[in-house]
């Protein structure tokens, strides 16, 4: 039976015949996969490099109170809203298509941060799923001045391959979107 199926595999391999349709039928599939998760991780990059500009761009506003307090009394008064619109605004390609919109794909937490007693936030990361009912934000805290705190920004956004490569290997939600966090951590600075 070895000596059989040996002797075949040596006619297969001495065949000139029809062989680079077999290799082009292995190779090119892999190669073209390849492709295009290279392309999928290079626009995740790409997203991921603008919300963390968005939130530091945002965080900075913030942490030295630039015309943010009107009122001068040292309390940043600002509400989910505001500063997921302040994202949004700095962090240009995050906005763009209606399915990408930041404005209803992004969630923020803030929390203010114990420095000598540590406890991060939660690692269930709260972010909107389109498939389920809106609930509301969770965990968005002001600060005072020299409060520690810390901000985690979360967006979906559909994948460009989602049939293939990376796009197939992400945790997609119910509507089929793809999570991207960011965090960052800064200190109000006194008025």
């Amino acid at each position: 039976m070895i000596r059989r199926i040996s002797s075949c595999l040596k006619r297969f391999r001495k065949d000139e015949e029809g062989h680079m349709i077999i290799e082009f039928a292995i190779i090119v599939p892999a190669i073209f996969s390849m492709f295009l998760a290279s392309v999928e991780f290079g626009i995740y990059s790409m997203r991921q490099m603008f919300l963390d500009r968005g939130l530091d761009v945002t965080v900075r506003a913030i942490r030295l109170n630039t015309g943010i307090d009107e009122d001068n009394d040292g309390v940043v008064d600002l509400d989910h809203n505001t500063v997921k619109q302040m994202i949004c605004d700095a962090s240009g390609v995050l906005n763009t298509g209606p399915a990408n919109n930041c404005d209803h794909t992004l969630r923020l937490e803030m929390e203010p941060i114990d420095p000598f007693n540590y406890v991060g936030l939660s690692d269930d990361i709260d972010c909107v799923d389109i498939s389920e009912p809106i609930n509301p934000p969770r965990g968005f805290t002001n600060g005072v001045e020299h409060q520690l705190m810390i901000m985690r920004a979360c967006v979906k956004f559909d994948p460009v391959f989602p049939s293939t490569g990376l796009g197939f290997a992400f945790d997609k939600d119910g509507a089929g979107k793809v999570m991207m966090v960011s965090m960052s951590a800064f200190v109000q600075e006194p008025i």
